[in-house]
C-alpha cells in the first residue's frame, strides 16, 4: 500500500490512560503480533536475535555501536547510555502491512552513503538529528521507516541499505561483561514514578504516551517504535551524568524546555522521528551532571508537564 493510502487510512485514537503517572508501555487491543515464521525471517536477514515486546505488539533487534569508544567532554561514558541503536516491526491495526521503524546510530562519515543506501531499498529516512553535545567521535542518529506486507523482505531491504556502516551486527565486535551501576535504584524508582532496567553501569527508565494513541500509517507508536520518553543514569550517586528524551505534543515542547534548564539540564536537541504521524510528535533531548536523585527528580518534573497543555499551541504577545 502507497504510504498517502496509508495516511489516508490512519485516525487519531481515543486517549488511554493507565494510573495515575504515565507507565513503560502501551499498544492498544486489535494489533495483531507478527508470526513465528516472520521473526525468524527478519532474525535471519538481519543476522541477530531480537526480543518481541508484546505489550507493545512488536518485535525488535538493539543495534548497539559496541565498535566505538565514546568520550563526552573528554570522559568516557558506556555504549548503553544512549548509543545503541534499535530496528523494529509492527503490523498496522488491521494487521495487512507491517512498518519498519529504525533510530541507527552512525558516524558522520557513514551517513550520506546510508541514505543513498536507504533511497536504493526504497525506505524513507524521516529524521537525522544529533542527541548528545560535545561527544568525539562526533555520532548522528538517523531513522528509517518502511512498509511491507513482507517481513523479512522489509528486514532484507533494511540490511542492504546500512550494509556501509558498522551497524550491521556482523560487524559487531563481541561484547564483554560490564560493572554493575552504584546506584540505590529503588530510591530513584520512587523518585522518578517507574521501575528502572539496568544494562551494566547504566540504570534506564522508559514510558510510552499512555495518555494518547500516536497513529502513522495505522500504527501505533510506542517507546519500542520511537514514541518514547527515556532517562539514563551512569556514574556515582553523588556524580552523575543523565541523557535523556522526551516525546512531547507541540504545546508541551516550551514548557518542558523551561522545566529542563530551570533544573539546569542542558537541552541537547529538539526533533522529529517521524513523518506523518497524528497526533504531531516532538522530542527534546537533555543531558545532565551531579547528584543522582537530583536529576531523576529533574526528569520527573517535565514528565509530569505531559498531558497538561492540551494540543494546540498558546500563540505569544508580540
Amino acid at each position: 500500500m502507497e504510504r498517502r493510502e496509508l495516511l489516508r487510512a490512519s485516525v487519531l485514537g481515543t486517549a488511554v490512560l493507565l494510573g495515575e503517572r504515565p507507565g513503560p508501555a502501551f499498544a492498544g487491543p486489535g494489533t495483531p503480533l507478527l508470526r513465528p515464521e516472520e521473526i525468524a525471517g527478519i532474525e535471519e536477514a538481519l543476522g541477530k536475535k531480537g526480543k518481541p515486546l508484546d505489550a507493545e505488539r512488536l518485535f525488535t533487534i538493539a543495534l548497539p555501536r559496541n565498535d566505538l569508544k565514546i568520550q563526552i567532554q573528554g570522559e568516557p561514558v558506556p555504549i548503553p547510555f544512549g548509543f545503541g541503536g534499535w530496528v523494529s516491526f509492527k503490523r498496522t491495526r488491521d494487521g495487512k502491512s507491517i512498518m519498519l521503524m529504525s533510530d541507527a546510530v552512525l558516524l558522520q562519515s557513514e551517513v550520506q552513503a546510508v541514505i543513498d543506501g536507504a533511497i536504493g531499498q526504497d525506505l524513507e529516512v524521516s529524521a537525522l538529528h544529533n542527541h548528545f553535545l560535545l561527544e568525539e567521535p562526533r555520532v548522528c542518529f538517523m531513522h528509517l521507516h518502511g512498509m511491507s506486507r513482507d517481513a523479512a523482505g522489509l528486514a532484507r531491504r533494511f540490511s542492504q541499505a546500512i550494509q556501509s556502516s558498522g551497524l550491521l551486527p556482523s560487524k559487531q565486535p563481541a561484547t564483554t561483561t560490564a560493572s554493575t551501576h552504584n546506584f540505590d535504584l529503588p530510591a530513584l524508582d520512587k523518585l522518578v514514578g517507574a521501575t528502572g532496567g539496568t544494562n551494566g553501569p547504566v540504570v534506564k527508565w522508559t514510558f510510552s504516551r499512555t495518555d494518547l494513541t500516536p497513529l502513522e500509517m495505522n500504527v501505533e507508536l510506542t517507546a519500542g517504535m520511537g514514541a518514547g520518553s527515556w532517562l539514563a543514569l551512569v556514574g556515582a550517586p553523588e556524580k552523575a551524568h543523565a541523557a535523556g528524551d522526551l516525546a512531547l505534543l507541540v504545546p508541551e515542547v516550551d514548557p518542558v524546555i523551561r522545566i529542563l534548564r530551570a533544573h539546569g539540564l542542558d537541552i541537547a536537541s529538539v526533533h522529529n522521528h517521524t513523518l506523518g504521524e497524528e497526533p504531531r510528535l516532538f522530542f527534546v533531548h537533555f543531558l545532565g551532571h551531579g547528584p543522582a536523585d537530583r536529576l531523576a527528580i529533574a526528569f520527573r518534573s517535565a514528565l509530569d508537564e505531559l498531558g497538561r497543555h492540551g494540543r494546540k499551541r498558546k500563540p505569544m504577545d508580540h
